[in-house]
């Protein structure tokens, strides 16, 4: 019985096994893998995140979760396209797409947005313009940044829009002196600086053709027709108040509107501010 065995063994059992190791040999070879890094806006690494690596001609998907640096690591792929979307817990999602060539491993690192940050939807990008070619993903990507560098500018610009609200006590009425005028002037200027700067991100954004805008953008886009051009005209206004007052003149004309033009383009600025950092 046991010569029967290894008879078997020497002489049929060897070239299946044979065939099984150089099948496995070749899988190695071809099969690829896939890692990366998932951070947020500000570099930090986002841990847990769901990473769902998709074969675009099976199908298939493969899932993985990062460790506490973020690094993920997906192995065993066969070679061609992929999309690689990552999902975490008060994060935006990100999608992207990969070429993975046969027995290689890819490198992709992710950045996904705060929750708190609009959306490539909330910016008004289909799902299939944010799965375009790596030209349009670049694109977009350049807009997505551009924008959300607008958004936190335009919070930072804040802080002295408010302190050149305060000021105006000091500038204006009985209480009005010459220090007093020219800190208001010395923050306005800060503010109006720090507006533009926040606006240009906006403006010079690549644009998407056919986005439609939806959601908070849509007020916060409205919004800017009120204290846009209150921005250009409030330190116009500001500055011939200002000379009127240097001389001794009560402020009258077209500069006595100042106040009026400067506080509704405040209360305009920090609502289109919350529109988009606050989520209904």
């Amino acid at each position: 019985m046991l010569l029967r065995v290894a008879k078997f063994v020497r002489g049929e059992a060897l070239p299946v096994l044979a065939l099984l190791i150089f099948s496995a040999a070749v899988q190695a070879q071809t099969a690829g893998t896939l890692s990366g890094t998932v951070t947020g806006p500000s570099g930090a690494a986002v841990s847990n995140a769901r990473v769902a690596v998709k074969n675009l001609a099976t199908g298939q998907s493969t899932e993985a979760l990062t460790d506490a640096f973020g690094v993920y690591h997906v192995s065993d792929l066969a070679p061609g396209e992929y999309e690689v979307s990552v999902s975490a817990e008060n994060a935006g999602a990100k999608t992207a797409q990969v070429t993975l060539a046969a027995g290689t491993a890819q490198k992709l690192d992710l950045v996904v947005a705060a929750g708190t940050e609009p959306s490539l939807g909330d910016l008004g990008f289909t799902p299939d313009q944010t799965q375009g070619s790596a030209q349009d993903q670049a694109r977009l990507d350049r807009r997505s940044h551009m924008l959300r560098t607008h958004q936190r500018l335009g919070l930072i610009t804040m802080a002295p829009l408010v302190a050149t609200l305060i000021a105006s006590n000091g500038a204006a009425g009985r209480n009005s002196t010459a220090s007093g005028r020219e800190l208001h002037a010395a923050l306005g200027g800060v503010t109006a600086g720090m507006y533009f700067t926040t606006a240009s991100f906006a403006i010079f954004a690549p644009k998407i053709a056919g986005s439609p805008t939806r959601g908070p953008i849509r007020v916060h886009k409205a919004l800017a027709w009120i204290h846009g051009p209150g921005m250009v005209l409030t330190p116009i206004l500001g500055a011939l108040a200002y000379n009127q007052r240097s001389n001794g003149e009560k402020v009258h004309g077209i500069a006595s509107a100042h106040g009026a033009v400067a506080a509704t383009t405040a209360i305009a600025y920090g609502l289109a501010v919350l529109s988009v950092s606050i989520r209904f």
